[in-house]
């Protein structure tokens, strides 16, 4: 048998990869980088020469935890590569997600110091690394319901959300949610006693927590922190006010219970809108009355103004110039006839929000329903032309004397409902 195995011919290493990996090798194609969450794309990929100019790669773990670690030994480290990672103790399995000189801007925006000393890359994830990694990975839902009973149990106010396992499963990372400061060394010892692993406790918070769980929010799609968000933002009420968004804290909250990431994504745009309009203390003056704003629109540039500051009255739209023509005229001691132009007073179009049943929608229910006609009988016919009793006027009934007393009953007599007789009942005893 061994005899014959050595008689086959060897196959090369090119036909052992897979079609994919073959396409890899190809110097016109490149690996894909990983879709995990948090990446930032190398827009410089496509440069030669960039590659090689820095020696720190960015390696992420489960979710949104990362690191810089030094490629020491000049390994050929591309994006989407399974590496271990020197750590404390043993070592650790991540991804390569960034590689060239766009890694210094990362540990620059993560406040990383020059001098910092940086972990070293052992080697790339062999076949046994892996099945490691993946035997540690198996138990961290299990072990994260387990650790939140202990910590029930020792009557702790914390809420232990994720449990991320070490490549080589020599230590565990609890990340727990807690309003107020925790004593949780008694916590640690009961977990390590528990599960013979190395205990660490990190604090999160609500959008750490939602980052790191994922969901789907009220718009239907995935949770930005959790798909493509690469670092918070604080977010607050100011960017609600700017885009005149209803301050209702169900509908401005996300699923972390605090306010949404998305309400900075377009406050930009209102803000720089914002600084083409009139500001919402002027005043507009004309010869009959004083106009005060009461709401506009951003990206059409249209301003309502009303005779009234607080109440809606005598309502007119106007655009931003024409608002800026008046406030020039009033500052020149003019007052137009009107805010509108000239032209738009002669041909104001009639109001687009008309309504379509042609009656008003509320005071419809107000209107009383007509009384339907009793039905005739079959066998009676009317009169052609005329209804039934039209143009004959009733008898009038006689009327009662006011004083007219009517005779009293004598005590002991009872009042005869009925004067029929009745029917007599069989008797029993009969049949």
């Amino acid at each position: 048998m061994n005899h014959e195995q050595n008689n086959q011919p060897q196959q090369s290493d090119a036909e052992h990869e897979s079609p994919r990996s073959y396409m890899q090798c190809r110097p016109c194609s490149r690996k894909e980088p990983p879709r995990g969450k948090l990446n930032c794309t190398n827009w410089l990929a496509d440069i030669p020469g960039t590659e090689s100019g820095f020696d720190i790669v960015e390696v992420q773990f489960k979710n949104t935890r990362k690191g810089f670690f030094r490629n020491s030994l000049n390994l050929p480290l591309e994006q989407g590569d399974w590496v271990a990672v020197e750590a404390t103790p043993g070592h650790d399995i991540g991804q390569i997600t960034l590689t060239g000189p766009l890694v210094a801007k990362q540990m620059r925006k993560a406040n990383i110091k020059p001098g910092t000393e940086i972990k070293r890359v052992f080697r790339k994830a062999r076949p046994v690394d892996m099945e490691k990694f993946e035997e540690a990975k198996a138990k961290e839902n299990d072990t994260m319901i387990r650790a939140r009973k202990i910590a029930e149990d020792l009557h702790l106010n914390m809420k232990i959300g994720d449990v991320e396992y070490q490549g080589d499963g020599n230590k565990a990372i609890f990340y727990y949610i807690a309003d107020e400061r925790v004593d949780f060394r008694q916590l640690i010892k009961v977990l390590a006693d528990a599960f013979k692993v190395r205990i660490e406790m990190k604090q999160i918070g609500a959008r750490q927590e939602a980052g790191r769980i994922g969901g789907i929010g009220p718009c239907g799609r995935p949770l930005c922190c959790a798909s493509w968000m690469t670092n918070f933002v604080s977010v607050g009420t100011a960017a609600a006010r700017y885009q005149d968004i209803s301050l209702n804290p169900q509908k401005l909250a996300g699923q972390c219970a605090k306010l949404k990431c998305c309400l900075n994504f377009e406050v930009d745009s209102y803000v720089e809108a914002v600084k083409r309009m009139p500001a919402k203390e002027v005043r507009l003056e004309t010869a009959d009355a004083t106009y005060f704003h009461f709401k506009h629109d951003v990206f059409k540039r249209e301003i309502m103004y009303s005779t009234d500051k607080n109440v809606p009255a005598n309502l007119v739209t106007i655009d931003a110039d024409r608002a800026f023509e008046i406030i020039a005229l009033n500052k020149a001691g003019e007052k137009p006839l009107t805010l509108q132009r000239d032209s738009e007073s002669a041909n104001t179009p009639a109001s687009q929000y008309a309504d379509i049943l042609g009656q008003d929608s509320i005071a419809r229910f107000d209107k009383k329903k007509k009384k339907r006609k009793p039905k005739q009988k079959q066998g009676a016919q009317q009169p052609q032309g005329k209804r039934p009793n039209e143009g004959q006027e009733k008898p009038a009934e006689p009327r009662k004397p006011k004083n007219q007393e009517q005779p009293r009953r004598p005590k002991g007599e009872r009042r005869q409902r009925n004067d029929r007789p009745r029917p007599e009942k069989p008797d029993k005893n009969e049949e």
